[in-house]
């Protein structure tokens, strides 16, 4: 289904899924097609707090990480026709996903775990929760961690199941109906 480009959404679009999913990826595209502005959760917490994310964990370790997120995600005047790409942990800490449900449309990426080792085994040094880890080991977190994470993604009001998803997946996900 081809949907119009510039299509004004009348809230944010927060995209959530485990990293890798293609949350930036696909927030991009999104964004150019509709004119949309696109913020990636992670490069504002790096801008409001002047360290890098390895950074941040080494100096206040994930909860204080998390608590940084939080104030980032939450104190941000998103635009209605934003999209921001959260970090895969956002929705699981505080209140961010029902807070991200009250305040935009939330849409859930959901490729399977052995894709999402398969994109992140190149990532591991610049991503602190998978820094070192074997494919196998990367398997096995992916795995523990979407087992741990799922509830809370599974809140979102759109789900995104597949591999290679587009903007018009996304777009029809979003409008199913086409209007």
């Amino acid at each position: 289904m081809d949907l119009p480009t510039n299509q004004a959404f009348s809230k944010p679009i927060y995209l959530i899924g485990f990293m890798g999913c293609g949350k930036s990826k696909l927030g991009k595209a999104l964004a150019v097609k509709t004119g949309a502005n696109f913020l990636d959760l992670d490069d504002l917490v790096v801008a409001q707090n002047q360290m890098t994310i390895p950074e941040l964990f080494a100096a206040f370790g994930e909860n204080g990480f998390r608590e940084r997120e939080k104030k980032t995600l939450q104190d941000g005047a998103f635009s209605p026709n934003s999209i921001i790409a959260t970090g895969g942990g956002a929705p699981c800490f505080f209140d961010n996903m029902e807070w991200m449900n009250s305040n935009g449309i939330t849409v859930f990426i959901d490729p399977p775990v052995k894709v999402l080792a398969d994109r992140l085994i190149n990532a591991r040094v610049e991503r602190p929760l998978i820094k070192g880890k074997s494919h196998e080991e990367l398997i096995e977190f992916i795995t523990q961690k979407m087992n741990e994470r799922r509830p809370f993604y599974q809140q979102a009001q759109v789900l995104l199941k597949g591999v290679d998803l587009n903007v018009d997946d996304v777009l029809q996900a979003l409008n199913p109906s086409g209007n």
